[in-house]
Formats: C-alpha cells, sequence, structure tokens
C-alpha cells in the first residue's frame, strides 16, 4: 500500500538532510513491509473494483474512515503540497497551513493502515 523505491528514497533524503539520524532513519527501513503484497495475495472485495491501491481498499474494509474532510487527500496532493511548502516563494502562512494539511494526511494514512491490520487480523 505503499510505493517502497518512492518511501525509500524519501527517507534516504532524510537521512542526508539529518546526517545525526541517518543510522535510525536506515534501521526503520529495514522494518518496512508493504500491506499491499498481503492484499494482493489475500484478500479481494467487489467494491476494490480491481484496484488494491489504499483509497481503494480502505472504504470496502473500514467504511468509517474516508479522506474526503481533509485538504489533501491523494498522494499526488500530499507531492504537490510538499512541493509548495518548502519553495522558498511560498509564504509563511502558506506554508503552516501546507504543513497542517500534509501531517493530517499521513495521520490518516497511519490510521488506516493501523484499521486495516486489525480488519486482517480479525479474520485470520
Amino acid at each position: 500500500m505503499y510505493n517502497e523505491s518512492f518511501e525509500y528514497s524519501r527517507l534516504d533524503d532524510l537521512a542526508r538532510w539529518i546526517p545525526a539520524l541517518a543510522l535510525k532513519i536506515e534501521a526503520i527501513k529495514t522494518r518496512m513491509w508493504d500491506l499491499l503484497l498481503v492484499m494482493r495475495r489475500n484478500v479481494y472485495h467487489p467494491s476494490f473494483e480491481g484496484s488494491f491501491s489504499l483509497k481503494s481498499v480502505l472504504p470496502a474494509l473500514v467504511p468509517t474512515l474516508s479522506y474526503e474532510t481533509l485538504e489533501v487527500k491523494f498522494g499526488a496532493d500530499a507531492g504537490l503540497a510538499w512541493e509548495k511548502m518548502v519553495n522558498e516563494d511560498t509564504p509563511l502562512q502558506d506554508k503552516v497551513a501546507l504543513k497542517s494539511a500534509l501531517r493530517e494526511y499521513c495521520k490518516q494514512d497511519t490510521l488506516a493502515l493501523v484499521n486495516l491490520i486489525d480488519v486482517l487480523r480479525k479474520h485470520v
């Protein structure tokens, strides 16, 4: 449910930006695993409509969670928000709002994955 090479690249970026945390960041990379592989091999619901993306799987298995109320709803939106947030021409007020929106999006992604794991555990 994540793009492994993209996520590893972002962690590599963080390690370069914050060298003091490089070893801890490398340790995080060794503990990452993709729930997408588990889902593709073991779970299917007609509501997935052939897609195993988080945004397709979540409404079918955890209908109480949604991205609809968030300012940032999709990964592509998050990437664009990040680019704007780190742009030196973006006003500080906008950067603060973008940071908040990105944190909420990441929080929802994390909550979604935790809830999906809980659903899977209940059905094992």
